[in-house]
């Protein structure tokens, strides 16, 4: 059966399951507020007032967050933090502390976890919660919402806006609209009123390219591309367009996803300055194989495909994608969770990647990822090495565990600065502090910042 559009009104009720006889869905976006620059306010009282800016303190830093006093003077995250500076000179800017913020983040999907088990962690600072059918046992959802800022403002002294609908989009839209610290709830039956008015850049997918023909094309709104012809729509963006128009008519019956298997782990670092030197590639290659190897293995994963990521130094156009980028992979005899193998792949790809000129950032990601410990290894030959070089990564990962990343490197390895911090739940990476942290040791070796 499908639905259709016919003013607010459509054959199938917005947000049922079609061909099934129940209530409608009932999805919670939970976001948190400027969460890393409200972390270091709460944590330092004499910032409180005063505009926070997580990032962006390196020559080619790039803004994470920023609290409400620095959004008033422009300043956003994503931006370089040359230019948040101009905006906002009397900032205060801070590199940032990752694992007290993985920390925090685990501090609030635990309260999350309270309301509901069918959690869907998004990144760091928000997640879906799927409500549908607690109302007999928990109440009024929008009641449970608002219980729900209470118990994470009592828990961290964080702000936290939570948006109620029946689709997902809807509700990370109604979140967004409640910022700072509120709560909106777009019922059944609203869903297209809410919609209609607002600019096309809100539907999930659509990025200024997208907009920017769909706007030369006189869509504005989303209630104009929710009404546009499909076939219009598939000739001017392919199997996107009916896709878009779909979502701004709110027809979206994905599920949340409480667990959701990586499809991808990485790591890249934008150098202070623009880099020509191999060995120096080299390096940073190594310690990021090693850290995308080690998130493998805390979280049971082989990775079949490496990627290297690499950004060249010269822009050919204005605006952030105006550095070329070039990508290139290879697929491993087998899979794998070691940095060694994982490193001299990457870098041969990087020898024959003949980039004539200097790079500006380096990655290195896998693909393919499946679960480990799959295949039965053989005692002698190949296989025997393999098993020597897990008891090796073992004994790293003990150490690592221990004192901290990074108290044991290999020879060639390299210290790498990420240009910013980001909000991306990273399978395998640990928030916990090492046991010299905890102590207080003047052993203890600081973790650089994630990306």
């Amino acid at each position: 059966m499908r639905a259709e559009r016919n003013g607010s009104r459509r054959a199938v009720p917005r947000g049922w399951y079609l061909g099934a006889v129940s209530r409608p869905r009932t999805i919670l976006h939970a976001d948190m507020d400027a969460f890393y620059a409200s972390i270091e306010q709460r944590d330092r009282p004499e910032l409180r007032g005063r505009p926070v800016i997580v990032g962006g303190t390196g020559s080619r830093g790039v803004v994470s967050a920023a609290s409400y006093e620095a959004r008033r003077f422009g300043v956003h995250s994503a931006m370089p933090g040359a230019q948040a500076q101009q905006l906002c000179p009397d900032g205060v800017f801070l590199r940032g502390d990752m694992k007290k913020y993985a920390a925090e983040s685990k501090r609030i999907f635990e309260v999350f976890r309270r309301f509901t088990p069918a959690v869907e962690g998004l990144s760091l600072d928000e997640a879906f919660l799927d409500m549908t059918g607690t109302e007999r046992l928990l109440g009024p959802v929008a009641v449970v919402g608002e219980r729900l800022r209470a118990e994470v403002r009592e828990e961290t002294g964080l702000a936290i806006s939570v948006g109620i609908a029946p689709i997902k989009m809807v509700a990370k839209i109604a979140s967004d609209v409640a910022k700072p610290d509120g709560l909106l709830q777009v019922p059944e039956g609203q869903v297209n009123a809410f919609l209609d008015p607002l600019p096309i850049e809100r539907i999930w997918g659509v990025g200024p390219v997208t907009a920017e023909r769909l706007r030369g094309q006189g869509f504005d709104t989303i209630g104009s591309l929710a009404a546009a012809d499909p076939e219009r729509l598939k000739r001017m963006l392919g199997d996107f367009g009916p896709r878009f128009a779909r979502l701004a008519r709110g027809d979206d019956l994905r599920d949340v996803e409480p667990y959701r298997a990586p499809v991808s782990m990485s790591e890249e670092n934008t150098f202070g300055s623009d880099v020509a030197d191999r060995r120096v590639l080299e390096g940073a290659i190594w310690t990021h194989a090693e850290a995308v190897a080690r998130r493998l293995r805390k979280s049971g994963f082989e990775a079949g495909t490496v990627v290297l990521k690499l950004k060249l130094a010269r822009r050919r156009r204005p605006g952030p994608r105006g550095y070329p980028l070039i990508t290139r992979r290879t697929t491993l005899a087998e899979p794998t969770d070691d940095g060694e193998v994982l490193a001299r792949e990457a870098c041969d790809l990087l020898a024959r990647a003949e980039l004539g000129e200097p790079v500006r950032l380096v990655g290195v990601g896998t693909t393919g990822i499946r679960e480990s410990g799959t295949r039965q290894l053989q005692l002698f030959g190949p296989a025997a090495e393999k098993q020597r070089r897990k008891r090796l990564n073992a004994a790293l990962d003990k150490l690592s565990d221990r004192f901290g990343q990074g108290v044991v490197k290999r020879a060639g390895q390299s210290e790498v600065q990420r240009a910013a911090l980001s909000f991306q739940i990273k399978h395998g990476e640990d928030d916990t502090p090492s046991e010299d942290e905890r102590r207080g040791s003047p052993q203890a070796i600081p973790r650089s910042d994630q990306s």
